[in-house]
């Protein structure tokens, strides 16, 4: 069943000159989940943060850290991530040669896994892995940047996962990244999304903006006629 929808800022578009008070104040505003965008510039074309800074950050917020490793190879940096307070820690298919491995890894840390699926990634990699899985992640933008315009494709296949994590019966959550704003929020929670992860939308107009932004992704939700509980 749909969970009530959840708002994750991504801090990928904070000021990170004082990243600390970033995430108090995206906190405070409403913020569900922190979403950490991890980049290597390899997996992905462009550098972000590392375990001491995720650390760094874990006495700013007592919200799940939802930490998003864009990384190649991935299983040997999921320890230290762990370590550093992540909550929930996703992984790409692409990132490793043996995924249902690598959310083993996760969940003996005692971490909640998520998969996260590319534009061009099918819904089949996740077919003897969902038992696994806590959160499904899918982008609804190419990985690497903040900032870009969402793909519209993507809601066809949250509609078909939407299907699968109910046909399932478990609880898991239901992620989107990539181009969320008051428009394309709407559209992606009638798909099924449950989480939505907001960059530019969330962190637009500094800190005494960020109460208004939240809720406005979250009236969306409601407008969207969502009805599931949880």
């Amino acid at each position: 069943m749909q969970q009530p929808v959840r708002i994750a800022p991504s801090i990928l578009s904070a000021d990170f000159a004082k990243l600390g008070q970033e995430v108090r104040a995206i906190d405070e505003a409403g913020g569900d989940y922190i979403h950490i965008d991890i980049m290597d510039g390899h997996f992905v074309p462009n550098l972000t943060l590392g375990p001491a800074v995720v650390a760094a950050l874990r006495p700013h917020s007592s919200r799940p850290f939802d930490v998003h490793l864009m990384i190649a190879p991935v299983d040997s940096y999921i320890p230290a991530y762990a370590d550093a307070g992540a909550d929930i820690i996703t992984v790409h298919p692409e990132s490793g040669p043996h995924l249902h491995r690598t959310l083993q890894l996760i969940k003996s840390l005692g971490k909640k896994a998520g998969v996260a699926l590319n534009p061009a990634t099918p819904l089949d990699v996740l077919d003897h892995v969902l038992d696994e899985l806590d959160l499904i992640l899918v982008m609804s933008v190419n990985p690497g940047f903040g900032g870009q315009a969402f793909i519209p494709s993507a809601l066809a296949k949250i509609a078909e996962l939407r299907k699968r994590i109910d046909a399932s019966g478990r609880t898991i959550d239901l992620e989107v990244d990539g181009g969320i704003n008051t428009e394309t929020a709407p559209k992606a929670i009638a798909a099924g999304a449950d989480v939505l992860v907001a960059g530019s939308a969330s962190f637009k107009g500094g800190p005494q903006a960020y109460a208004t932004n939240i809720q406005g992704l979250r009236g969306p939700a409601v407008d969207a006629g969502r009805t599931g509980g949880g």
